[in-house]
């Protein structure tokens, strides 16, 4: 097969493909050479779109791509003295390889997670985290970064360059961490892993949902979870709830991109299998004495997942494991949820006085999901007025185009009443 020069790399390889070798040749050149290591991938891209169009596509698309960019680094540091040594590292490294061997892929596979470690340290901001794992573990191209986190490309390319400074300037090393820093250095890649998520999962702007960052989240977390060194209970507890929680993305919007909540979703858009393996992942995650967040959010994730209709909900299991979950991890966004599970099972004017709470808290001033559930409350209530009042706040806050709509039509629907 001839590949058009108009047809991107990627729909050949993937960006999993791309994200191993960066950290392949990251680990080979050292982590201060990360801008080497993602030039020569880049280089490799740019030859394979010639190539292929001319040759057609290689028997082992990975494999010639893996063989370029080796050949791309070597080109540079044969040209700069300082780096002989290198240079003889990365002979020794690609010297003998089986690129198609399952030896090699374990290599690759290990080399992205220590690649993860190393992009998710914590000596880094969190928002140089998140940017810097999408750079280079999951092979996003900084424009697409931009897109997926709404911000400026030129932010996000100076988190990008602010964060490789850091690395080198503090010599962190491209490892997996060992036993006495594990805990620590695993609570900060599962922290990214949780926010890159939920940024797919609720975005702002125009799309309610970004595929694309949920996927990744979920592959990183598999591949974390996979691994012995790294396997724990929290590993699994976070990939259920991601598998739990993405199940109901087909079904979260409408055919216009409406906002759908729960009881007005179709669950048989739901994906069954994906359920069924964030089940099991709960099974590993619940394994240990002690629950931490990660399993009662993925606890929480199952009880809805797995119960038959809005009616059939067990809400006041639901609300036992918000108390648990409040009493790990106390949020006042934790707070908001639990009183919708209050009002499900002791009535709105209870749920009403749950939300007291948390009101006038700052971190929820411009959350619009705390007057959008008030809203909700004071209609279950029987005071459209004061329901309309909370949703018109809804809709001035709402981040997204999907959310703005969905908080207008609740208001059209309180006025037409």
């Amino acid at each position: 097969m001839k590949l058009s020069p108009s047809d991107p790399v990627r729909e050949i390889l993937s960006r999993t493909s791309l994200g191993q070798l960066v950290s392949t040749l990251t680990r080979v050149l050292g982590p201060a050479n990360l801008d080497l290591a993602e030039d020569a991938v880049q280089e490799a891209v740019a030859r394979a779109l010639s190539h292929w169009a001319r040759h057609g596509v290689p028997p082992n698309p990975d494999a010639w791509l893996t063989v370029t960019a080796k050949n791309a680094a070597l080109d540079v540091l044969r040209r700069k003295a300082s780096f002989t040594a290198r240079s003889d590292a990365v002979l020794r490294a690609f010297t003998e390889r089986a690129w198609s061997g399952a030896e090699f892929q374990k290599v690759f596979a290990d080399d992205q997670l220590a690649m993860l470690f190393l992009c998710c340290h914590p000596a880094l901001p969190l928002e140089s985290q998140l940017a810097l794992t999408l750079k280079t573990v999951c092979a996003f191209t900084t424009p697409e970064i931009a897109r997926a986190l709404l911000s400026e490309e030129s932010a996000v390319a100076q988190r990008i360059v602010r964060a490789k400074r850091q690395i080198r300037d503090q010599n962190l090393r491209f490892e997996l961490p060992g036993e006495g820093e594990l805990h620590h250095r695993l609570d900060s890649a599962l922290a990214v892993l949780y926010l890159m998520f939920n940024e797919g999962y609720s975005a702002t702007g125009e799309r309610l949902i970004r595929e694309e960052l949920c996927d990744e989240a979920i592959r990183l977390g598999r591949m974390t979870a996979a691994h012995p060194v790294t396997s724990s209970p929290d590993v699994h507890a976070l990939v259920a709830l991601m598998l739990l929680q993405s199940s109901r993305l087909a079904a979260r919007t409408g055919p216009e991109g409406d906002l759908l909540t729960l009881d007005e979703q179709d669950r048989g858009r739901w994906d069954r299998s994906r359920i069924l393996d964030g089940l099991r992942s709960l099974e590993s995650g619940t394994a240990g004495a002690t629950w931490g967040a990660y399993q009662y959010e993925a606890a929480i994730a199952a009880a809805h997942a797995t119960a038959p209709s809005l009616r059939e909900t067990d809400w006041p299991h639901i609300l036992q494991l918000y108390d648990g979950l409040r009493a790990v991890k106390p949020s006042p966004v934790v707070e908001l949820n639990r009183a919708v599970a209050v009002a499900k099972v002791h009535g709105p004017a209870a749920g009403l006085e749950a939300l007291e709470a948390v009101r006038g808290h700052p971190a929820l001033r411009s959350y619009y999901a705390l007057p959008a559930i008030a809203g909700r409350l004071w209609s279950d209530a029987g005071d459209p007025g004061r329901a309309a009042e909370y949703y018109r706040q809804a809709c001035e806050l709402a981040p997204s185009g999907p959310e703005q709509a969905f908080c207008l039509a609740r208001l059209a629907q309180l006025e037409n009443r």
